[in-house]
């Protein structure tokens, strides 16, 4: 069960002495606001992500007026500012002292940005600690109107579970991302579209399951804070032990799509090395669970690797493991997307769609996602690998579900 906060409040001489962000709300719905410290702190205290109320304590606890914290929820949340000299309409004393208690918004500066052909935007993020992450923002235009943009977020600094198809995983891991470390990503794609962000998957570097706490912390405040509906959000996973479980009691409104990739355990295990923990009718149990709980569809994500995983009777074989796991299903294709130094290869186009009709014809609904900034190094990974040439070496880190 995810780690709460168990009590409302505490002496400002007791906040002063806990680390940062001990002040996060917790996952539930119930939710926990701490006091904070006014006084001077070495480490920095991380504003982007917490509540109007919780920032309204903060003004509070800086021996400001309540509507200074609706001030501060104003410029994070609508204004977008980077910078808290940026916020103008505050008091200058009272930035001043923000600023000197240890105080920031929490956003990191764009590394790099590459533009596709087709308008998709690959983002580098570098974080406090120079590491590198991706966010990718991708558009949909009808008639030369933007009417979606989609923003792909990572939850991790690279991957542990290094399936063999993935760029992210060939570049390793280094740690987990906090909460405000994803929903900057967000702000980050609205700040070069000039647009809102309409959907958000969790699709991008990492494994969102092994960083559960922060996703579903950055999960609420994009929702309550940020104001994009729990409907226009999908968590993703390659399935992690048990973890499918506890997202369920959370009873999201979210999508949860389960990155399969292949029909039956043996060639699983080999294209998704992290699955000999997980037997595959122990995820699909759970993922009928899931739809049990929720009334959500699950969604599954198969990614086409030419001559490994994309013939007819891959399809059927898929066909007959989704029958036997129940209804509510829908299957996304996704043909290979070339990485430097990949043994796979991208499917023709005719295997792709004799795979997806063999789907369809054993009554699987089944999509093929158009494959977007091929030219922009968009597929996971990919352009943080070609800025850091040595890959991560792991951090000594417990690598099991942080919740």
């Amino acid at each position: 069960m995810l780690a709460l906060l168990q009590h409302c409040s505490m002496p400002l001489a007791r906040a002063a002495l806990l680390p940062p962000r001990t002040h996060v709300r917790p996952c539930s719905t119930a939710i926990a606001y701490a006091s904070f410290s006014p006084r001077a702190n070495s480490k920095s205290q991380v504003l982007l992500g917490l509540s109007e109320k919780e920032l309204q304590q903060l003004a509070i606890d800086f021996d400001q007026q309540s509507f200074r914290g609706r001030q501060l929820y104003h410029f994070l949340y609508q204004r977008k500012l980077r910078e808290i000299q940026d916020f103008t309409q505050l008091p200058l004393g009272f930035r001043n002292t923000l600023e000197e208690a240890g105080w920031k918004v929490g956003r990191s500066p764009i590394f790099q940005t590459v533009t596709a052909a087709d308008g998709t935007v690959k983002l580098l993020l570098k974080l406090e600690d120079n590491r590198l992450i991706e966010t990718v923002g991708i558009p949909v235009m009808v008639d030369n109107c933007l009417t979606r943009l989609t923003a792909c977020v990572s939850s991790q600094v690279g991957c542990p579970l290094r399936c063999s198809f993935c760029a992210t995983g060939k570049g390793g891991f280094s740690r987990n991302l906090q909460s405000h470390e994803i929903v900057e990503q967000v702000l980050a794609i609205e700040e070069v579209f000039k647009r809102r962000v309409t959907n958000v998957v969790f699709m991008g570097m990492g494994e969102p399951m092994l960083n559960m706490k922060a996703v579903l912390e950055a999960h609420h405040c994009l929702n309550k804070d940020v104001q994009i509906g729990q409907r226009m959000m999908t968590i993703s996973t390659v399935g992690v032990p048990n973890t499918i479980k506890k997202l369920a009691s959370h009873k999201l409104q979210s999508t949860l799509a389960v990155s399969l990739h292949a029909p039956n355990q043996k060639l699983r295990e080999t294209i998704v090395p992290s699955a000999k923990s997980y037997p595959l009718d122990a995820l699909m149990s759970d993922c009928r669970e899931y739809f049990r709980k929720t009334s959500r569809r699950v969604s599954f994500e198969y990614a086409l690797l030419a001559g490994i995983n994309d013939t007819v009777d891959h399809a059927a074989e898929l066909a007959e493991l989704l029958h036997a796991s129940g209804s509510g299903y829908h299957v996304n294709l996704i043909p290979f997307n070339p990485i430097e130094g990949s043994e796979y290869q991208r499917p023709s186009k005719r295997a792709v769609l004799a795979f997806a009709g063999a789907l369809e014809s054993s009554k699987i609904t089944a999509s093929v996602r158009q494959t977007r900034g091929m030219d922009a190094n968009a597929a996971c990974g990919q352009l943080r690998n070609k800025f850091q040439k040595t890959p991560l070496v792991t951090d000594p880190v417990d690598l099991a579900v942080t919740c």
